[in-house]
């Protein structure tokens, strides 16, 4: 499932390779006054509370109403999909016990697996997959996700563990999409508006944690849901603390109050080499997901309606200075919206070089010249200048000042504004009131980018918020999503990515790499990382009794 990134580098549909996992906030020292070995070999135990810190708070917890990653993070914790990936990247049931594809590749049938139940105890059924598909594809259900569903011409749940769903024509991304579709209860939520509802606070899911705890501004908690359809997770609690600024969470992970946090490249390269009894108590790793940062423009407003000024900003921002001035070398440049070095990204293609004569001679032609001799151009009297919006990210702030620098030398005027995540969104990505933003995509496994990019997708709320429009990328994105043959999709997909570049809608600066953190009193993490990430099994993981901190109640 596609997300709003609001942080760094964040997981996949599935938010694979992330850290699916929260904090306890008030937690005191450990409980050890003695040298502790947390690398020796302990039993598998259940129990203790995981610690997580995140920036941003998120909006609710109904993922296809939220849209952002923060949501996502933490409901995927809560809800169940029918299919899920496993840890080599291959889809397997997670709600679903086993599926059929009809010959004619237009039919999918799912058998659910027996006895599965709510957190409230109430039986979970294909009534509650038809009623989620029903409400996605709701045309008053304000969500950026009902794209993939409303190709579905017949739903129908014929019997309580059988759902069934039929397409005009083969659909490639299908299964993939139902990977990214978490099942919502039918007995909570029907008659209900699905956009303003309470449940978005207080849900009810059929995952291994169910909600405990939340506290505005403060945290989530999760505690083990009794009734979780697949087993019992061997940690017991798990709570997200809202910590928006990088150099705070850091402190806190440094005085053993929280386990794990996305460090940023200075925390991952100076300081960490330069601290052995950090280095002794937190485990680092190093994995590249499947998201970018970008610079979006707002194609509905002037100047960014004219590709000589976007292509003009494209060659004189830096790409190389962000990557190795922001990211400390760790990341990669990016030409095209797919993660580098897999098939779907076009290798012919290559970022915009800098070259600022270049970018002079562009705007020269788009109008813009320094008429008054003030070091701003401007055209009919109107100066070029505008507002990168971007939201409480250090990665993201360090950016937009470089990138400020860099249009000054060629004459544009920049302020940037840095917001809090809910703001932001709520705001000004929701209602299209920016100029330039400086964000992030987390992006899907499967390459379909149909609710980003495909001009029918510009409604409130969805994801074509900067208001691309191109016919040619339309068509090609149309018949991606119905060619089976990946060789054939990969000539669509190596296209599409061909006429973006060009386009410029948006100025791709980096694919950063995620930097995790984790103490090392959290056992059972897969080292090295297997395709899908260290995120992959965190129900596996465990705290041994011997290496829990005291922890003050949440109550």
């Amino acid at each position: 499932m596609t997300t709003i990134n609001n942080h760094p580098i964040v997981p996949m549909r599935l938010l694979i390779g992330a850290f699916i996992l929260s904090g306890l906030a008030g937690c005191g020292a450990p409980e050890h006054t003695t040298t502790v070995d947390y690398d020796g070999d302990y039993p598998v135990e259940q129990g203790g509370s995981l610690v997580e810190a995140t920036r941003g708070e998120p909006s609710g917890l109904i993922p296809m109403i939220a849209g952002e990653s923060a949501a996502s993070a933490v409901a995927a914790n809560i809800f169940n999909s029918l299919l899920k990936y496993d840890k080599n990247l291959e889809l397997e049931g997670e709600l679903a016990k086993s599926w059929q594809v009809s010959p004619d590749q237009k039919t999918i049938t799912f058998t659910l697996k027996p006895g599965l139940k709510w957190a409230d105890g109430q039986p979970l059924t294909s009534a509650d997959a038809l009623f989620t598909w029903q409400l996605v594809t709701d045309d008053n259900t304000r969500t950026p996700y009902g794209a993939d569903y409303k190709l579905v011409t017949k739903a129908e749940a014929p019997d309580p563990l059988t759902f069934r769903v039929t397409y005009p024509q083969p659909y490639a991304p299908a299964l993939d999409s139902w990977a990214g579709l978490q099942i919502l209860p039918e007995h909570l939520l029907k008659g209900q508006d699905i956009n303003t509802t309470a449940f978005r606070r207080n849900p009810v899911g059929s995952h291994y944690y169910q909600l405990k705890e939340w506290r505005n501004g403060e945290r989530i908690t999760l505690t083990r849901n009794p009734n979780a359809t697949q087993g019992q997770a061997n940690i017991d609690q798990l709570v997200t603390r809202f910590i928006p600024d990088e150099a705070s969470q850091f402190l806190e992970l440094m005085a053993n109050n929280i386990d794990s946090m996305a460090l940023n490249p200075i925390q991952y390269a100076r300081i960490f080499p330069a601290r052995p009894d950090l280095n002794s108590k937190i485990g680092l790793y190093k994995e590249l997901g499947n998201s970018y940062t970008y610079l979006g423009f707002n194609l509905k407003h002037k100047p960014f309606d004219d590709i000589r000024v976007r292509q003009a900003i494209n060659y004189a921002i830096d790409k190389q200075e962000l990557i190795d001035g922001v990211l400390l070398g760790l990341g990669e440049p990016v030409a095209s919206p797919y993660k580098p070095g897999t098939r779907w990204t076009n290798p012919k293609l290559k970022p915009y070089p800098y070259d600022t004569a270049k970018a002079i001679d562009l705007l020269k032609a788009a109008g813009y010249e320094d008429h008054d001799g003030d070091g701003i151009v401007d055209k009919n009297g109107k100066p070029l200048s505008f507002e990168i919006l971007t939201n409480q990210n250090k990665q993201r702030e360090m950016s937009a000042v470089l990138i400020q620098r860099r249009l000054k030398e060629i004459g544009i005027d920049v302020t940037i504004r840095v917001l809090e995540w809910a703001s932001f969104v709520g705001r000004y990505i929701k209602t299209g009131d920016f100029d330039v933003v400086l964000l992030g995509w987390s992006l899907s496994l499967d390459p379909d980018q149909f609710s980003i990019w495909h001009s029918s997708q510009q409604a409130p709320g969805q994801f074509n918020f900067i208001g691309y429009h191109n016919p040619r990328v339309d068509s090609l994105l149309e018949r991606g999503r119905l060619e089976l043959d990946p060789d054939k999709r990969m000539v669509i997909y190596h296209e599409f990515a061909e006429i973006l570049l060009e386009d410029s809608p948006i100025v791709y600066l980096f694919a950063g790499y995620g930097l995790p953190a984790i103490h090392k009193r959290v056992k059972g993490i897969d080292n090295p990382a297997p395709p899908a990430g260290i995120g992959h099994n965190t129900y596996e993981w465990y705290i041994p009794r011997a290496l829990r901190r005291n922890e003050i109640s949440t109550q």
